[in-house]
């Protein structure tokens, strides 16, 4: 993954539930793809759709509030969504989306100064988020966390710190 993020931004406003992101009658499914036919459905028919027009989600404060389920960031990049700017983000999903390779990022700014259908450039590693000429700070993203974005997720940098375990010489 590319630390530079840059695509088209539908926006939401503050509170948005992990339950409306994707509602719990879909936990069954860990696949992308089956998760994000019904995200953000509670919202109108042909939702799930609209949101596929969209590479950037920007939302005011507490994203991702409500139930601690793991299966919203899934949802989320299975609409082909590349990354989440908010004001503030609930803890629990914050985490549960860096630990499934969905980028997010903090920046209270951004969220009165964007329209839908923006377009809008994110920079994780330098912390900068820029819409035309207009900058905005936001925090960097530590190498760590880039890198576990980079591989996909928690599991997939997991699998390639063992392999590199399995792969070095026995002394």
């Amino acid at each position: 993954m590319n630390s530079i993020i840059e695509g088209r931004i539908f926006k939401f406003g503050d509170n948005v539930n992990s339950d409306v992101i994707i509602p719990g009658r879909y936990l069954i499914y860990i696949d992308r793809e089956r998760l994000a036919q019904h995200a953000f459905e509670m919202l109108g028919d042909g939702f799930p759709d609209k949101l596929r027009g969209f590479e950037i989600l920007v939302a005011g404060r507490n994203f991702g509030c409500g139930s601690a389920r793991e299966q919203a960031a899934t949802a989320i990049q299975g609409l082909g969504i590349k990354a989440v700017v908010a004001c503030s983000f609930a803890r629990t999903f914050y985490r549960n989306a860096i630990n499934d390779g969905l980028p997010i990022v903090e920046c209270p700014e951004l969220y009165s100064a964007v329209q839908e259908g923006d377009e809008i450039r994110i920079d994780l590693a330098a912390g900068k988020i820029h819409r035309g000429a207009q900058e905005y700070s936001c925090p960097a993203m530590p190498d760590s966390v880039r890198k576990i974005l980079e591989l996909g997720g928690l599991a997939e940098y997991l699998k390639s710190q063992l392999r590199g375990v399995e792969s070095a010489p026995v002394e």
